[in-house]
């Protein structure tokens, strides 16, 4: 120790920017959290994480720092949920329950900051604890030039009607990616009419977001409405342009985004995929076997973009996003309109490379300008190359018969 410091723990160097928390107190009140949660983001933390028993974490870049030096007890997350929440907190976790909500710290009357919190049961050290993750949400959503939005997925952004699809695992900015194609509707010189947004929680907000021809409505679930599905049927009883579910994850959301594309609005939604034909798999198979030919071509019918995003370590750090990509142009939705469902998910993986990027091209790409280390080009490179075998492009499971009674 020096002067009563502990010794970090860190690199010397760049490292020391992310040493642990100065005012670092012997017990976390209540009135610690905001102070604490601002230095994380001064810091250039993308996730915080509070867990008993163990000290909180920042995520910068990718890559975990430790914020304190103590590890957390009981005391201390009781008082950091019960600041987030509210005293009922700790009764819902302890009933089984996570929550998922949003948070925000007013830094001054006109400037706040943002983040996405879910609250997790969990065992650690033999005893029931806690665990918060604190996703930092940016004030305003970033614009498609400022993540370097390929200009194809830019061009089929707004289709007329239909659906389009961000897709990729979790923390590879699927949400970040909307709220900037958000942002480019809104700020369009004719505006994009009234919009309407149901999320878990509202991540980005769009008040600083200035338009004439433009109205956003933004709806919490389940704050506001019980379920994504609940959000999409209010929806088409409010006479939208736009439609955004904040995820696509079950048969009855999938169906009722569909049905919103089928009548004339133009629908946007994540999933959890990773590509264009394991997208087209992943909500074909959410339907019992009995209505899959009518549910997959009403898909079919629907999709008019799908994008799948995942984020890479940059050489020099911070991350670099890697894009796979396809427009689903009239003429190739009729090509597959044509064949037999079940054999989309290959011919899927011949027409991305022919029409839209794979994630190869995409971390090609970036490997050749510098951006990527070669052994993540590699990785990429050596993931999309798949057999017809494999679980991804698949065939999809044709209807079943009902048994004879």
């Amino acid at each position: 120790m020096e002067a009563g410091r502990p010794v970090s723990l860190l690199k010397k160097g760049i490292d020391d920017l992310k040493e642990t928390w100065p005012g670092e107190p012997d017990r976390f009140l209540e009135t610690h959290v905001d102070p604490f949660l601002l230095w994380c983001v001064k810091q250039g933390s993308s996730d915080i994480t509070f867990q008993s028993s163990r000290p909180v974490f920042n995520e910068i870049h990718g890559t975990l720092y430790p914020g304190t030096y103590r590890s957390l007890d009981a005391a201390d997350m009781a008082s950091i949920v019960t600041r987030l929440y509210g005293t009922e907190a700790l009764a819902i976790l302890a009933g089984g329950a996570d929550i998922d909500m949003s948070y925000e710290v007013m830094v001054d009357r006109f400037n706040r900051t943002r983040f996405r919190v879910n609250m997790t049961a969990i065992l650690t050290d033999g005893r029931d604890g806690i665990q918060i993750t604190m996703r930092t949400l940016p004030s305003a959503p970033p614009t498609m030039k400022q993540l370097n939005i390929e200009q194809e997925i830019i061009d089929a952004w707004r289709p007329r009607q239909g659906l389009v699809l961000i897709t990729g695992p979790t923390g590879s900015g699927k949400s970040t990616l909307l709220a900037a194609g958000n942002r480019m509707l809104i700020e369009d010189p004719h505006g994009c009419g009234k919009m309407l947004t149901y999320e878990a929680p509202i991540e980005f907000t769009y008040d600083s977001v200035q338009s004439r021809r433009s109205l956003v409505a933004q709806s919490e679930i389940p704050r506001h409405l019980p379920s994504f599905a609940a959000g999409v049927r209010n929806a088409l009883r409010r006479k939208p342009e736009i439609i955004l579910v904040g995820e696509a994850r079950d048969r009855e959301t999938i169906s009722a985004a569909i049905e919103a594309g089928q009548t004339g609005h133009c629908v946007y939604a994540t999933c959890h995929t990773t590509g264009v034909a394991a997208t087209i798999r992943r909500m074909v198979s959410t339907f019992e076997p009995s209505e899959r030919t009518e549910r997959a071509f009403s898909l079919m019918e629907t999709i008019r973009l799908i994008v799948t995003q995942t984020l890479v370590p940059k050489v020099g750090g911070g991350r670099v996003a890697l894009r796979e990509y396809m427009e689903f142009s009239e003429e190739r939705r009729e090509e597959l309109l044509d064949m037999s469902f079940e054999k989309w998910p290959v011919e899927l993986m011949r027409m991305v490379e022919q029409y839209g990027k794979t994630m190869e091209g995409s971390a090609r790409d970036a490997f050749n300008a510098g951006l990527i280390e070669r052994r993540y080009y590699l990785l990429y490179a050596k993931g999309s190359k798949l057999k017809e075998d494999d679980p991804a492009v698949a065939p999809i499971a044709p209807e079943e018969t009902a048994p004879a009674h």
